[in-house]
């Protein structure tokens, strides 16, 4: 199956234009929310292999990189962000909601890469099975991140599931918490996708859209 992503330039001007329209409002309405975001793997973990040699844990690295680099320089850091992890070590998964405990973290969002034997590509979310003791919040926030990188990037949108994963069953209880898995690197249109650092630059956007509109 051939995936089309919309046209990268277009849209990384397009996004950039929104996110100061959503910055401008939300300074006004919200306070300033501490976010964690969690590459996940690392070290000797390196999460799923793709196609041409990529490799999970670096693509969501370089992407958690960016959204701290576009918060800042974009944004004016609308958001407190921090890294469970800033290179390539492996952190136990306690560690991270740990961290995550100590911040007082509002949202804690963990990034991952899909895989697959078959041909399947796209995004989607998982909020944690008992995500009800946030209200529908963590339900909202998924919903916003997929929206975003569809709508802006033509990511196909494979919807929020419910999972019992150990880094949301551990925040959830204290913060809004989801995993997003971004794409299938088993697939070669995705996997070539994060090859470009522009386009993980788009990604990341999206990703602080998603988050600004939730």
């Amino acid at each position: 199956m051939k995936v089309t992503f919309k046209n990268r330039l277009q849209n990384v001007i397009f996004l950039l234009v929104i996110l100061k329209t959503c910055l401008c409002f939300s300074q006004i309405i919200a306070p300033k929310k501490t976010i964690v975001i969690d590459p996940g793997h690392g070290g000797m973990d390196p999460g799923a292999l793709g196609v041409f040699n990529v490799r999970e844990k670096d693509v969501v690295l370089n992407l958690a990189k960016e959204i701290v680099q576009l918060n800042k320089s974009v944004l004016d850091s609308r958001f407190e962000i921090h890294l469970t992890r800033h290179n390539d070590t492996l952190i136990a998964l306690k560690d991270r909601s740990q961290f995550s405990k100590r911040l007082k973290a509002d949202v804690f969002l963990s990034l991952h890469c899909n895989a697959a034997v078959n041909f399947a590509y796209g995004m989607e979310a998982f909020v944690w099975e008992k995500a009800s003791v946030n209200g529908n919040y963590p339900m909202k926030l998924a919903s916003s991140l997929l929206k975003e990188v569809n709508v802006n990037l033509g990511f196909k949108n494979r919807g929020v599931k419910y999972s019992n994963f150990q880094v949301l069953r551990d925040t959830a209880p204290f913060c809004t918490s989801v995993l997003l898995e971004i794409g299938f690197i088993t697939h070669d249109e995705e996997a070539a996708y994060f090859l470009r650092s522009k386009n993980t630059r788009a990604m990341a956007l999206a990703i602080l859209m998603g988050l600004l509109k939730s």
